[in-house]
């Protein structure tokens, strides 16, 4: 095997697809749930419930939501990453094309499989953008932001923030049922799975220059492996 560095212009183009790819999957298994009609992820209950209002699409109301997310990290000290832009105009824009195209199911069976479709496809999508390390969505920033300025723990505030959109969905008029459940459930261990399968690979490092004879039997220094970041 050669020893080489692995130059990051040569991972580049792995990640941007990864990314772009990502998102609109993302956006179109969003759609499924809004085809299925049995519930939707808390946040897009709640961008139903404001498209019924406006209404706009469900996807312009993603993008402006999105938006409006993105300067709330202004005061938390957050970054964007490429990602983190392009995933307020991505998700939303292919979400609406999707719906654009995809039918309306009838019958338990067919939307219960649009249902699953939805949320596994999701969990893929989940795995392929945040793998590709250009920066968390707007919402998953506003998490990780909120967690560092309050101090309370992750699952604390994303549990707070996604309680309070899907109760103001369902005022609203969004969706919510068995496939927000669902959802919830599913989720975490789906975007796990599908993080561990796009995974980058990790960079191979050239070898030191030699300094000396190391001591006989000495151990070599352990490697350091850059997390996954979410």
């Amino acid at each position: 095997m050669s020893l080489a560095p692995v130059r990051p212009a040569r991972r580049l183009p792995r990640r941007l697809l990864q990314l772009y790819v990502g998102l609109a999957l993302y956006g179109a298994s969003s759609a499924f749930l809004v085809r299925a009609g049995l519930g939707l992820d808390p946040w897009d209950v709640f961008h139903q419930g404001l498209a019924e209002r406006t209404g706009w699409s469900i996807g312009t109301v993603s993008v402006a939501v999105g938006a409006l997310v993105l300067l709330l990290w202004v005061p938390l000290r957050q970054r964007p990453g490429l990602g983190t832009v392009s995933n307020v105009f991505a998700v939303g824009l292919t979400m609406d094309a999707t719906l654009a195209v995809l039918p309306d199911v009838h019958g338990a069976v067919a939307q219960a499989a649009l249902l699953t479709a939805g949320i596994v496809l999701n969990g893929v999508a989940t795995g392929l953008y945040i793998a590709a390390r250009f920066g968390p969505g707007p919402r998953d920033g506003l998490m990780t932001g909120l967690h560092r300025r309050t101090g309370r723990s992750l699952r604390l505030v994303r549990t707070g923030i996604e309680l309070t959109v899907l109760a103001a969905g369902v005022l609203l008029g969004g969706t919510a049922g068995v496939g927000t459940v669902a959802y919830a459930l599913a989720i975490g261990p789906l975007s796990q799975l599908f993080l561990r399968v796009f995974a980058l690979p990790e960079e191979e490092k050239a070898p030191e220059p030699a300094r000396g004879a190391e001591p006989a039997g000495a151990a070599a220094p352990a490697r350091a492996v850059d997390p996954v970041r979410g």
